[in-house]
């Protein structure tokens, strides 16, 4: 069926029903926007009117194009309006009450052909169908905020969607210059399925009082590349929307990860749900303002701690990608490095290895000539870790077995001299078991570096129960003088960034084992409608799918959390030798090289 979708109601002018307007008048449909509050209507328009405007003051669009797109949204306070529309989308509170009224009543008033498109992302697609006299005609189309810009649109069909309708919004999203994916009906479908997880997770972490709001936000943004932290995040989706959101998974699922942290619920019964009312987790200059103001809760400026020790020379242990990495980073920031493996020829290879790295930054114009060969000059490559002797820091960077790092660490307790301070890089261990390897418990801490460790901003420092004061103050120094950022996580299993990233991957394993969705769509949607560098199953593809399953398999020893333990499809996957790129084949098959 032909359905041409020219003429499209949007009931709802909050933010996304007049992001969804903008979208819709600015590729050519006439929109009439639908809401009982006139003063949203008015925001709408005036909303509408600044977008455009700014969108003629950088070149997007014509003058006479911002005109004939104004000229296209007509706003009404009835329902009455949409019925020439030959698609209606609501986007109205979530609540199945007052949707299932407003679909109700454009039974009256709408054609047999017009098609009800609901902008639920928490809510039963089927249920609100099924409360429709015409219950073939009723799917979901879920736009994502800030609709003009994000590219994802999932078309969600219940089990009593009629295809041509599904043919019809699909077709309308691509037109839009939108990516559509079509999947079936759950709550929250697949991103904010994802992602709100996710979310749910980060803010149960801060009300442990395991890290600091500050901490969780850059963790996730510096170790994984996102755009916004889980925090700021949930700020601007509303507390409120998010636990809306979440009950409705949790309804669904009874998994313990969709259960709303308490903290939620507290904050929106607070009428703390954000930026829309000036506080949530953070505190905002004004009702809607994104600038972040200080608190009771923001951070002393530095130089409040306790003094650090001083670090002139620091030991890097192992051969390895990260041991070259992190070696780099001291040499580059004018520490003396010494890199230490077992025998020579390793740790010439791992020296050869960060020659090649400041090689590449001085063709890539990021060093100069002079500074590569002061810092390679700053290396020395040892055999043994004998020749730790006189290093203020030493770092291991070795296999991450809890045996071979004890055994590291209790040789470093007998070479290295009394006060240096000695760090794991362990991403998934107990810090406190390694430290309790040596004689010296609080001079060890955890100083998790990302992979590749010169580019990654971020460092997981990992205090104990035992670690000194001092000690934690001198990884925080030592930190921002090689321009890391360090953040601060108690030692428990997975720290910040993996505690939080690997449930979502695992996650996104069970949506497929569920043929839910495929690889494909969950990846796109992820990228496109949550703004993530790489999708779910292009990333554990690349981190190693052995590795995968080792970090959740620690994490579900540790929370004992049944939500957390590894997706069967993981685990076969791996028994198979499907490791990810390394092997030419996990998830996907790769070229071999």
């Amino acid at each position: 069926m032909d359905i041409p979708l020219s003429t499209i109601a949007v009931v709802g002018l909050g933010t996304m029903g007049t992001g969804i307007a903008e979208v819709l008048a600015r590729s050519g449909r006439e929109v009439i926007g639908i809401d009982t509050d006139e003063t949203a209507a008015r925001r709408a328009v005036a909303s509408l009117e600044a977008s455009t405007a700014r969108a003629v003051e950088r070149g997007r669009i014509t003058e006479e194009e911002r005109r004939d797109a104004l000229a296209r949204f007509r706003t009404f306070s009835e329902l009455r309006a949409a019925a020439d529309a030959e698609l209606v989308i609501e986007v109205v509170p979530e609540s199945y009450e007052i949707k299932q009224q407003v679909f109700r009543e454009l039974d009256a008033i709408v054609s047999p052909a017009t098609i009800l498109a609901t902008g639920t992302n928490a809510l039963s697609v089927t249920r609100l169908a099924a409360e429709s006299q015409r219950p073939e005609r009723v799917l979901g189309l879920h736009f994502f905020n800030p609709a003009p810009a994000m590219k994802l649109v999932e078309v969600v069909s219940s089990v009593l969607t009629a295809p041509p309708a599904v043919e019809a919004v699909t077709e309308l999203a691509r037109l839009l210059g939108k990516e559509p994916v079509a999947i079936g009906d759950r709550p929250g479908f697949v991103a904010d399925g994802l992602l709100f997880g996710y979310l749910n997770q980060a803010a149960a972490m801060y009300e442990a009082n395991y890290a600091t709001r500050e901490d969780i936000d850059a963790a996730m943004k510096l170790g994984c590349g996102l755009p916004m932290g889980p925090l700021a995040l949930l700020d601007l989706i509303g507390i409120d929307t998010a636990r809306t959101v979440l009950e409705a998974m949790y309804s669904a699922s009874h998994d313990r990860l969709h259960a709303p942290a308490p903290v939620l619920g507290q904050l929106a019964s607070a009428g703390l749900t954000g930026r829309k009312a000036g506080r949530g987790f953070y505190t905002y200059a004004e009702p809607g303002s994104q600038t972040v103001v200080p608190d009771a809760l923001t951070p002393a400026p530095r130089g409040a701690e306790a003094a650090g020790r001083p670090v002139r020379s620091v030991g890097v242990a192992g051969s390895g990608t990260m041991a070259s990495g992190i070696a780099e980073v001291f040499a580059k920031a004018g520490y003396d490095v010494v890199l230490a493996a077992r025998g020579q020829e390793k740790a010439d290879l791992a020296k050869a290895r960060i020659a090649k790295s400041l090689d590449r930054s001085v063709t890539k114009g990021r060093l100069s000539e002079e500074a590569r060969d002061e810092a390679l000059g700053r290396i020395t490559a040892a055999a043994s870790l004998d020749a730790f002797a006189e290093v203020n820091l030493a770092v291991e960077a070795v296999a991450e077995d809890l045996l071979v790092k004890q055994e590291l660490f209790a040789t470093l307790d007998k070479v290295c001299r009394p006060g240096a301070v000695l760090a794991t890089t362990t991403s998934s261990l107990p810090v406190v078991a390694i430290a309790r390897a040596t004689g010296r418990p609080e001079d060890v801490v955890g100083m998790h570096f990302f992979n590749p460790a010169p580019a990654m901003k971020l460092v997981e420092v990992v205090r104990t129960v035992l670690t000194a004061d001092e000690v934690h103050a001198t990884v925080h120094e030592v930190c921002h003088t090689v321009r890391k950022h360090p953040v601060d996580c108690g030692d428990r299993a997975g720290f910040i960034v993996n505690a939080l990233l690997f449930p979502y991957l695992n996650n996104a394993i069970k949506m497929v084992e569920e043929h839910y969705a495929s690889l494909d769509d969950i990846d796109a949607a992820m990228k496109l409608g949550g703004g993530y560098p790489m999708g779910p199953f292009e990333l554990l593809d690349v981190v190693g799918l052995d590795v995968s399953l080792a970090i959740e398999k620690v994490l579900h020893n540790e929370f004992r959390d049944p939500g957390l333990a590894p997706a069967p499809l993981l685990e076969h996957l791996v028994a198979a030798g499907c490791l990810g790129r390394k092997t030419g084949r996990g998830f996907r098959e790769y070229a071999r090289r």
